[in-house]
């Protein structure tokens, strides 16, 4: 949606969608905003619930069942596995989408790398399209008045024009923009830790050919998957903010890090939303 800021001040009820990199702050400012009547809503959460429940479930089966204690108690129903996924922890939305490379090193062949990620491309579409009516049970149900849409940092490699309509016509999209010193500390943050994470496909086999030949490697299986997550992120991340900034200069606004980071209250958020729609951009 598009405003000007009285219209803005105006709207009754406020569903805000957050576009930006994983740890620009859209769970924190979510977590803020849950504590003065506002309905969090986590993309990624609604993924490993809903959409990817069962394939994350199955996965874990496989695991257990190359254990001959646990595979009895399998095939004789005297034990099941269950997701504990909670908005704080995605880890095992993480743990099957997985990295690519040495299986001796917890890694993916190619083809099994990008079936998961076509699986989480879809999850995440349909996650997507469901704020409508989760916006509606928001207010219906849980009596909460605003709402505030926590997606993940990948929509912005989704490359479905329908999500962003169907966003756009629900929701204000704020995209968070990381400032140079965060996004020097984010890229920090992934060398040091590096986690499975989403590729568009044509993204994902330039970059792969250009590591393979940089590392001289003739085979997928040979890549080592932490190396690849670290070499990849900063290519990755420089790639997706022209993605960002375009769905903000169509449909939305931004904000930056640095003003985030200002942001204690529901107050607080609120003039920082009316000054970046007041820019206009």
């Amino acid at each position: 949606m598009k405003f000007d800021v009285d219209a803005f001040s105006a709207w009754e009820h406020k569903s805000i969608t957050l576009l930006g990199m994983s740890g620009v702050g859209k769970t924190q400012l979510s977590n803020i905003l849950m504590r003065e009547n506002w309905f969090h809503y986590s993309g990624d959460y609604r993924i490993g619930t809903r959409y990817l429940d069962e394939p994350i479930l199955d996965n874990i089966k496989l695991q257990a069942m190359q254990v001959p204690f646990l595979q009895e108690l399998f095939r004789s129903d005297s034990i099941y596995i269950c997701n504990n996924i909670t908005v704080h922890n995605l880890n095992p939305v993480s743990s099957f989408l997985g990295k690519l490379g040495n299986p001796e090193l917890g890694g993916l062949p190619l083809a099994e790398f990008k079936r998961r990620q076509d699986l989480h491309r879809e999850a995440e579409i349909a996650a997507m399209k469901d704020v409508p009516a989760f916006i509606t049970k928001a207010q219906e149900i849980y009596g909460y008045k605003h709402f505030i849409n926590d997606a993940g940092g990948s929509i912005c490699e989704l490359d479905d024009p329908q999500v962003l309509d169907i966003l756009s016509q629900h929701t204000l999209i704020l995209y968070i923009q990381a400032s140079k010193n965060d996004e020097s500390e984010l890229i920090r943050r992934s060398v040091a830790a590096p986690k499975p994470l989403y590729y568009r496909e044509a993204f994902l086999d330039e970059q792969l050919a250009l590591y393979m030949s940089e590392r001289q490697l003739p085979y997928v299986a040979m890549v080592d998957p932490d190396d690849f997550v670290r070499w990849v992120f900063p290519q990755l991340f420089y790639a997706r903010i022209p993605r960002y900034q375009a769905i903000a200069d169509k449909y939305g606004y931004s904000i930056t890090t640095a003003e985030l980071a200002r942001v204690k209250d529901e107050g607080d958020f609120l003039r920082l939303v009316a000054a970046a729609v007041a820019r206009g951009k």
